[in-house]
């Protein structure tokens, strides 16, 4: 019983994505992970830490990747699924499952994803951007996990959307508090992520309409 209500609770996470992301290009929903999990993967984070395997990361395709920490200050360590520890394979379990899900419902012809654990120490950003690369189109959409407990709007660290409207644009600013996943399209919506007071962390990545070993052939 209590498993058939997890997975009702699940479900309706994932029509709130489906649903969202047709009516508006983004959805945001809150209790994406449960508590337990976002520890968990924290543990993960910190391990990899403790590890040195999180690098600065960069801005472009991997051709032609440039670090500018004015522009883009936080580090990742990308997430092998192969490798992955138990907590980091329940997300990917899941962000796979939700991929299926997009596909039947929405029909993108998606077929791979990517992630990695993103760290922005404080009084870092990224600037305005659109992730899907120009030499490289396979990205669709982002998708956003925090991890950030005890988030209170004071820390800062919103992710800014910036809407298309008829006449201009719509700012849409979220709080990354722990649990909560922001997803949109990774081709139309520009964003940037806003100065914190405190370490910010999250999973970051993109679904993709190719198989991830074939996007930069």
């Amino acid at each position: 019983m209590i498993e058939e209500l997890e997975n009702e609770k699940l479900l309706q996470k994932f029509e709130q994505i489906a649903d969202r992301l047709s009516e508006k290009g983004y959805a945001i929903v809150d209790n994406f992970l449960e508590a337990q999990e976002v520890r968990n993967l924290l543990d993960v984070l910190s391990h990899h830490q403790e590890q040195g395997t999180f690098k600065k990361a960069g801005i472009g395709a991997s051709s032609q990747l440039q670090v500018d920490k004015e522009v883009r200050g936080d580090y990742i360590r990308w997430i092998e699924p192969q490798n992955a520890l138990p907590p980091t394979q329940v997300f990917l379990d899941r962000m796979d499952e939700v991929m299926h899900y997009i596909n039947r419902t929405c029909y993108l012809g998606l077929k791979d994803y990517e992630f990695h654990f993103t760290v922005y120490p404080p009084g870092s950003v990224y600037k305005r951007h659109i992730d899907q690369f120009k030499t490289n189109d396979h990205r669709k959409l982002s998708f956003i996990c925090y991890l950030n407990e005890d988030w209170l709007p004071e820390h800062g660290g919103n992710l800014r959307l910036y809407l298309p409207k008829e006449n201009g644009e719509e700012e849409v600013d979220i709080l990354p508090i722990a649990g909560r996943l922001a997803c949109f399209r990774a081709d139309l919506i520009p964003h940037e992520v806003l100065v914190a007071t405190r370490h910010r962390y999250s999973l970051t990545g993109w679904m993709l309409d190719q198989l991830k070993e074939l996007t930069f052939l």
